[in-house]
């Protein structure tokens, strides 16, 4: 007995040390670990909501106990208390978050007249449409904020912010998944302290102008007009996205094809647009600075130009809006200017890991959002990608020709951007349900002629229009836009250009994430482990079964989707937003058809009958399209033979399928559904989302607004 034990302490005793050895291996890489903690308690906090933080706080002080009972000083003992730190401060840092920006938000539709102010205004010249975001005032029984929508007819040039206008408008609650696995408009409303949505009825009447509007708001709004009219037609609005990220007056077409083309990034002010800025500044001042030799022997040069660098990115991002992936692409850059002037390594792992742990530190809700998920993941690939010793040894400088100089630069770029690609596209397609394919090819023409030809010729047409000379400026960074305009639609144009999925398990989108960290983070061996556990979490997406019915939550829409893609519509009539939703959900893109075409449908003005052919049986669907009444005792005798009943209306008691029936009664609670009848299964919108801050508080208005009437 005693030698058994002495060979599992001995056993123990062992493993810790390998343990110990290889944390002393990865001794600088460990801090990287610190906001990944931080994330992973963000998303708990999803998941599970505050009502869990005493499971948390039990885990993470096991955490520290474990912590402190390991050996003092050792490698075990500092990741152990890092992590409780790290996993408690994210899950506190998204729960004060949500609580400093709670605003009550509407219960029900809401229709009539009310005084707003103006707080911010956004063309969408594509669709049509001016939003405008008000301040409805204490005195309203409205929420505090709203988002109104404006036709150019009733749109004046006076509603600029700060101005207070009379309105009559119909406000609905900020909408929730219409599908499971959908967008979340609420949770983006909620952290924007939007309480209601809306479209305004009739003339708007201008109450009081504004006093002192929003000088940057007003500034970008002047620019994105200017920029309009001094391209040439087809290649301003991108222009105008370009320089201040307004992409309100890019067309669907445009739109569609820089998507498919893996080109979208472009259009969303980002890391690059803030690199191209503040490198053309640092150069421009360097060089300026240079020609004066007295003056570049007293001074420096590099830290005077990455001062000046960084103000400009500052200004650049007030002046664009100011949004979350732009502030977190200043932040970036301007570390990266200290780190120039300070001579040190300008792009490490450390400083994409500080900039991440900067934006979960202020804006922690941004982390369940594609866009730092995309953002730091491209960065970081191009970091671990560079520090890789074979392509350190492909791109490190030698004494060559220029032609073989060039292939090299070429080729890492090619390389670097299809890297990027196999990183986003599973991400792209957890969020999307689509991803281009061909867009590291793409992109390789385009990030360079983008940041190199376009955005400087804007910048010089700028600079030259003060003296009225920018016209030709205007025109040649016109033809590029329309270069990368015809790239995007040549590339969308490929066969297969875009990939589609259904909705994938969130485990296989754990295990990608993880695998990626785990890779990327370390240097040893272990690193190799992630790749597996990436390789496990793209099966599994691929492998993700496409449901076989949709219904949407106000149960009007209703999609069947065979196993090869087909898909057809109760109502053939879905507008292009909802056949949109259901081909991305179905992960198909397939041209929708009528349910009459389906095999095995039988269909009236008011209902159809489909048969559904599954693995171990078939199935039995009947659905009403009309709100014409129906006979009690016809309804129930329908019900009684078939499996599933969906209905947007409330369907009588009698009626009782031998399976489910989705009326407006039970999808009022569940919202959309998804069906997956070979196992039975069945996939709710609000699923796991009832702990929810903005779905607590809906459900809080509708109470109170039902016990009011």
């Amino acid at each position: 007995m005693a030698a058994g034990d002495n060979g599992r302490h001995g056993t123990q005793r062992t493993l810790s040390v390998v343990i110990e050895n290889w944390l002393d291996c990865e001794r600088d890489q460990i801090p990287l670990w610190f906001p990944v903690g931080v994330g992973f308690g963000v998303a708990f906090w999803q998941f599970s909501g505050t009502s869990a933080w005493a499971g948390l706080a039990m885990a993470c002080a096991a955490l520290l106990i474990f912590g402190i009972l390991a050996p003092p000083y050792s490698r075990i003992r500092q990741l152990a208390r890092m992590a409780a730190i790290a996993i408690l401060l994210g899950f506190f840092l998204i729960a004060f978050r949500s609580h400093t920006v709670a605003e009550p938000v509407l219960g029900k539709i809401w229709i009539g007249e009310f005084y707003g102010q103006i707080e911010a205004v956004e063309n969408i010249s594509a669709r049509n449409v001016y939003r405008l975001r008000l301040a409805t005032g204490s005195s309203s029984d409205l929420p505090p904020f709203v988002r109104v929508n404006l036709t150019p007819e009733q749109y004046q040039d006076h509603f600029q912010p700060g101005a207070i206008i009379r309105l009559r408008a119909r406000l609905l609650p900020p909408a929730g998944p219409t599908l499971p696995g959908g967008y979340d408009f609420a949770r983006r409303a909620w952290f924007q302290q939007i309480g209601a949505t809306g479209t305004a009825l009739g003339e708007l009447q201008l109450f009081q102008k504004a006093e002192n509007g929003a000088w940057f708001a007003t500034q970008r709004t002047a620019l994105t007009e200017h920029i309009l009219v001094s391209m040439p037609q087809g290649s301003g609005a991108i222009g105008a996205a370009l320089v201040t990220g307004d992409q309100g007056h890019i067309s669907g077409a445009d739109a569609q094809a820089m998507r498919d083309s893996g080109l979208a990034h472009l259009l969303s002010i980002s890391g690059l647009h803030v690199t191209a800025v503040v490198g053309f500044i640092f150069i421009a001042v360097s060089r300026l600075l240079s020609l004066a030799p007295w003056l570049a022997l007293r001074i420096s040069i590099p830290v005077i130009a990455a001062a000046m660098a960084a103000l400009g990115a500052l200004g650049y991002t007030l002046l664009t809006g100011a949004e979350v992936p732009t502030i977190r692409s200043c932040i970036a850059t301007i570390l990266i200017l200290i780190a120039l002037a300070m001579g040190r390594d300008a792009l490490t792992l450390r400083l994409v890991a500080f900039g991440a742990l900067v934006v979960l530190i202020f804006w922690p809700e941004a982390m369940a959002g594609p866009s730092f998920q995309l953002s730091f993941a491209a960065v970081t690939t191009i970091v671990v990608v560079h520090d890789l010793p074979f392509v350190k040894r492909f791109t490190e400088r030698r004494d060559e020709r220029l032609f073989k100089k060039a292939a090299r630069a070429v080729g890492s770029l090619i390389f670097t951007g299809i890297a990027i690609e196999l990183v986003l596209t599973p991400i792209a397609l957890f969020h999307f349900h689509k991803a281009g394919l061909y867009g590291a090819l793409a992109n390789v023409l385009a990030i360079p002629m983008t940041t190199f030809i376009i955005m400087p010729l804007e910048a010089l047409a700028l600079v030259f229009d003060v003296i009225g000379l920018g016209q030709p400026f205007w025109w040649m960074a016109g033809q590029g836009i329309a270069a990368i305009l015809t790239l995007a639609y040549y590339v969308s144009g490929l066969p297969g250009a875009v990939t589609m999925l259904p909705a994938m398990p969130i485990w296989a989108f754990g295990a990608f994430i993880m695998g990626a960290l785990i890779f990327g983070l370390l240097t040893s061996h272990v690193r190799y482990c992630g790749v597996a556990l990436c390789a496990l979490g793209i099966i599994a997406m691929v492998m993700a079964p496409r449901p076989d019915i949709l219904v949407t939550g106000d149960g009007k829409h209703l999609a069947l989707v065979s196993v090869d893609g087909d898909v057809a519509l109760l109502r053939g009539k879905a507008g292009e937003f909802v056949r949109g939703m259901i081909s991305e959900k179905a992960g198909s893109d397939a041209e929708a058809t009528r349910i009459e075409d389906w095999l095995g449908a039988q269909c009236t003005a008011d209902n159809c009958i489909v048969t559904l052919k599954g693995e171990s049986r078939n199935w039995t669907l009947l659905a009403t399209r009309t709100r014409n009444p129906i006979p009690s005792m016809e309804m129930a005798a329908a019900c009684k033979r078939v499996d599933i009943v969906v209905s947007d209306r409330w369907l009588p008691k009698s009626c009782r399928p031998k399976w489910i029936k989705a009326d407006r009664r039970l999808l009022e609670q569940t919202g959309g559904l998804a069906f997956y009848l070979d196992t039975q299964r069945v996939v709710t919108a609000n699923e796991n989302s009832h702990h929810l801050p903005w779905v607590q508080a809906a459900h809080a208005a509708r109470a109170a607004q039902s016990s009011h009437q």
